[in-house]
């Protein structure tokens, strides 16, 4: 049986999320049904990494088993025809029966993105994050230094984690501005629940100075979800990348349109 990959994006305020929910359409549940039109038999697509309810991806990868043959074209443009405006097939291509989009996977990339002006976006509030109050940058990306390596999260873990442990390992952090949008981006070899956007509220909270650079030190040495900031908005949260070993030759998306610079 032929084993595809797909390259996805979806704008993640209109769903609940990647997985399928019983109460409401997450992504995945119309990501198969549009599959599925195109092969004629029931699809079930395995992503990299599973979404929350308003978080956005430009970099999902998923993949699938069917037992026909079709052209890339057909999984991309076909799918897409079936597929909510919200939700998109960027590139399609077959693998070998080795290859699982998480399992395969040896780090994401998330991009945590943040208006920094007086007044909230009329257009764009569903997509962005947004700080009314000054930030120190500088500080910010300072103290997110901290999180380099690999290390015990517990303080940035969700309490309805299902991870089996909370250590990860961070190789990328920065946080920089544009004059109008604050980034926060991150890489690692995977995250826990809402680790993205734990860090990023407690980097606020020293962006505002009401806590120093060494705040995020102590929070990861203290390892209590207790003492650290409440979860940022999700609006903010986009996964941009998920890496795999080079044999596998994915397109590498331009992703500048994201904001105003490249993720």
């Amino acid at each position: 049986m032929p084993r595809i990959a797909l390259g996805i994006e979806y704008a993640g305020h209109a769903y609940c999320g990647w997985q399928k929910q019983q109460d409401c359409i997450g992504v995945q549940a119309h990501l198969e049904r549009g599959l599925a039109k195109i092969a004629c038999e029931p699809i079930e697509v395995f992503c990299a990494g599973r979404t929350d309810r308003g978080v956005h991806a430009i970099g999902q990868v998923v993949h699938f088993d069917t037992s026909v043959h079709r052209p890339d074209e057909a999984w991309v443009r076909g799918t897409n025809t079936h597929l909510p405006s919200g939700v998109r097939v960027l590139w399609s291509r077959e693998v070998d029966e080795s290859f699982h989009a998480r399992f395969s996977a040896t780090a994401r990339r998330y991009r945590y993105v943040i208006l920094n002006r007086r007044v909230q976006s009329a257009v764009f509030a569903s997509l962005q994050a947004w700080v009314s109050y000054d930030l120190n940058i500088d500080k910010m990306h300072e103290a997110a230094q901290a999180l380099l390596g690999e290390q015990d999260f517990t303080s940035f873990r969700a309490a309805e984690c299902q991870a089996k442990h909370p250590v990860r390992c961070v190789t990328q952090v920065s946080v920089h501005s544009d004059g109008v949008h604050v980034f926060v981006d991150i890489e690692a070899n995977a995250f826990l629940h809402h680790m993205v956007r734990n860090i990023v509220g407690s980097l606020l909270v020293v962006g505002r100075g009401e806590r120093p650079v060494t705040w995020i030190t102590e929070l990861l040495q203290a390892k209590d979800r207790k003492l650290a900031a409440p979860t940022a908005p999700a609006a903010g949260l986009y996964l941009t990348h998920v890496r795999y070993p080079e044999v596998y030759s994915f397109p590498q998306l331009d992703l500048s349109y994201l904001w105003r610079g490249a993720a």
